[in-house]
């Protein structure tokens, strides 16, 4: 038995975990009084974490290159921007529940922070390796802003968001630091508990983001890093082809990371599997709740056969129906294969899924080695130029490895999958098709700049003017063809089979741009009447409704994949998000009836535009109205 302390908690102690917890990357080691390595703080660091402004003083023992602690100020400073929709390019607009964001992902992720928080199951980025060819982002690395206005600023001479980072640079691994570091900590903030990041890289910066993601997710976090090997070779060695890159993999809390929950006693070890001679935890293999009722989840509601030989339903109780975590094929497959337990409870069998804890003496594991080889095509290209009619973006990543990816995330059937450095959309191309051969409503969000593609490549000369255009065109298509091939399978499938569903292949398209709010600085003394009557609104007026609702939803830090309802009450549009979660209403006038109405539905939240009332008294007495029919609602305006 453990022994009782028998003293009080070491608060220092505690204080540091908590710490650690929010910003481990100002964990350092340092020696006690008695010579012994213990935790410490790197206050520095802290403070520069906890300021707006460049700290100056001497930087402790930790990963540093020139500009880190302005990469850090560039990450932490808020902007004045917000997302703007476009119905055009979207694909089923009303329905989908997928995001394709056009912008710079440093602003976009700021932007996502309270929509998303804590909410990504899995994050996968592509970003450049730094090879002295490709582009990175230019950001704010200097010290104040003289300096960056001058020197940097946030574009080039020609108002370019990125630049070619060559090798002369003598910031050419520093400027890489900078640019990753900022959107690596703003991305571990949107990760689930159970959540996981994969980066793929090569040699050229490889030990840079190791060391970086050792102090953002921490280094008790990481898992491991993936071998990735290819075919052919590329001539980057003076002695070797090199065949292979890496995709480093970190949690963002390892305690959640096998399961997505935390581990009860029943799931923990030792399990042993005498056959396999293996170890193993277990997990539930029925989901219930939200999106897991059987109506929700068709595909994933049918029997299997217990010990006894009767048939087992994914329902709790006779009044709690529920679904299966896998799909009938993958069912029968595991059971087969021996990884499926049944243990029973109040004389009714429950079936577990059996993790097996992998050991060096024992390589046939339920888990995967960390070398990825012989999925699929080595490179994507083949693929997209049949989906493309060519050869319109170099080196794409292979829908099978994302798909691997996603699988080794550990990935359920309803979870988020984000991509910010998503460039020809292969993430979200794996996403749809994993869903339609699984029956999964996995939703993406991916993240692009609209970068130029060269005047004389074969994107340009086909009608594709930036990486964007590129990348929607592609989900466009690869939706269609995966629409099609699940409307083959199901004609030609045997009687056993069940029949597929086509997945959500549409995708919201949304734009970085400026706030939807004007600008106005004056002086007390310029202001006249005519000016008063000018800026009596404060939206500008390119503004539409749809704007206006989005940049709420980020404001107020609601999902933006959430249903969409549009109404008119007497007149005036009304919008309603998710059956009530939000009605907004921006048009001018708003009459007492329709502010009754929307009261009358009781939702948690309702926006107005805050010219559409006349006079105070209004105001106060929509104040009223709600509190009378409505006292659980928000009410706010912009």
């Amino acid at each position: 038995m453990d022994k009782l302390k028998m003293e009080s908690i070491d608060l220092t102690k505690k204080n540091i975990e908590k710490i650690g917890m929010l910003f481990p990357n100002v964990i350092t080691e340092m020696k006690d009084e008695n010579g012994n390595l213990k935790k410490g703080i790197n206050f520095e660091l802290l403070k520069q974490e906890l300021s707006d402004d460049v700290i100056d003083g001497d930087e402790n023992y930790d990963f540093t290159w020139v500009g880190k602690k302005a990469s850090i100020v560039e990450g932490n400073t808020p902007i004045r921007k917000t997302l703007r929709p476009c119905v055009e390019e979207s694909k089923a607009w009303e329905k989908t529940e997928n995001v394709f964001i056009e912008g710079d992902n440093l602003e976009v992720l700021k932007l996502l922070q309270e929509s998303y928080l804590n909410s990504i199951k899995l994050i996968y980025i592509d970003p450049p390796y730094n090879t002295g060819k490709d582009f990175v982002y230019k950001d704010n690395f200097t010290m104040d802003k003289e300096e960056f206005d001058e020197k940097i600023g946030t574009h080039d001479e020609e108002e370019n968001r990125l630049f070619r980072n060559t090798q002369t640079n003598g910031r050419f691994h520093s400027d890489w630091c900078s640019m990753i570091y900022p959107r690596l900590k703003l991305a571990q903030n949107l990760l689930r508990e159970d959540g996981v990041i994969f980066i793929s890289i090569d040699d050229h910066e490889a030990d840079n983001l190791k060391k970086i993601c050792h102090e953002i997710f921490g280094e008790s976090n990481y898992i491991c890093d993936f071998i990735r090997k290819g075919s052919g070779g590329r001539q980057d060695s003076k002695h070797y082809a090199i065949v292979h890159e890496y995709i480093l993999c970190y949690t963002k809390n390892m305690n959640y990371f096998v399961s997505g929950k935390e581990l009860k006693e029943d799931d923990s070890y030792p399990h042993f599997d005498s056959e396999k001679e293996l170890h193993y935890k277990t997990q539930l293999l029925r989901k219930w709740g939200e999106n897991s009722r059987r109506s929700d989840r068709p595909n994933l509601y049918y029997a299997i056969k217990d010990p006894d030989g009767n048939d087992l339903y994914p329902m709790l109780s006779a009044t709690e129906a529920g679904c299966w975590r896998w799909g009938r094929d993958r069912m029968t497959a595991e059971i087969a294969a021996g990884n499926v337990e049944f243990k029973k409870k109040d004389d009714e069998w429950i079936p577990y899924e059996k993790i097996y804890e992998p050991t060096k003496d024992n390589p046939k594991t339920k888990l995967y080695t960390t070398v990825l080889e012989n999925i699929g095509n080595a490179s994507g290209a083949p693929l997209l130029k049949e989906l493309l009619d060519g050869k319109i973006f170099s080196y794409p990543k292979p829908v099978e490895l994302i798909k691997k990816v996603i699988e080794l995330g550990n990935v359920g059937p309803d979870d988020i999958v984000l991509d910010f450095f998503a460039g020809s959309a292969t993430t979200a191309h794996a996403v749809m098709d994993l869903n339609s051969v699984d029956g999964g409503s996995r939703k993406y969000i991916m993240v692009q700049i609209p970068e130029e593609v060269e005047e004389k490549s074969d994107a340009y000369q086909a009608g594709y003017k930036t990486i964007t255009e590129i990348g929607k065109e592609r989900i466009r298509r690869a939706g269609e063809k995966i629409k099609g091939d699940v409307m083959e399978f199901n004609e030609q499938k045997k009687e056993e089979d069940d029949p597929r569903v086509v997945p959500d292949i549409g995708f919201r398209v949304l734009k970085v741009d400026s706030t939807n709010m004007k600008d106005v600085y004056y002086s007390a003394t310029e202001y006249t009447q005519d000016l008063l009557e000018r800026v009596e609104s404060n939206i500008k007026e390119d503004r539409s409704d749809l704007d206006l609702l989005y940049g709420v939803l980020v404001d107020w830090g609601l999902p933006l994949s959430l249903s969409l309802e549009l109404e008119e009450i007497e007149g005036v549009r009304v919008h309603t998000i998710d059956e009530g979660s939000l009605i907004a209403c921006f048009d001018e006038n708003v009459s007492e009836n329709v502010v009754r109405e929307i009261a009358k539905r009781q939702p948690l939240r309702v926006v107005f535009r805050d010219s559409s009332f006349k006079n105070s008294p209004d105001k106060i007495n929509v104040g009223e109205i709600f509190k009378l029919l409505a006292p659980n609602t928000t009410v706010k305006v912009i």
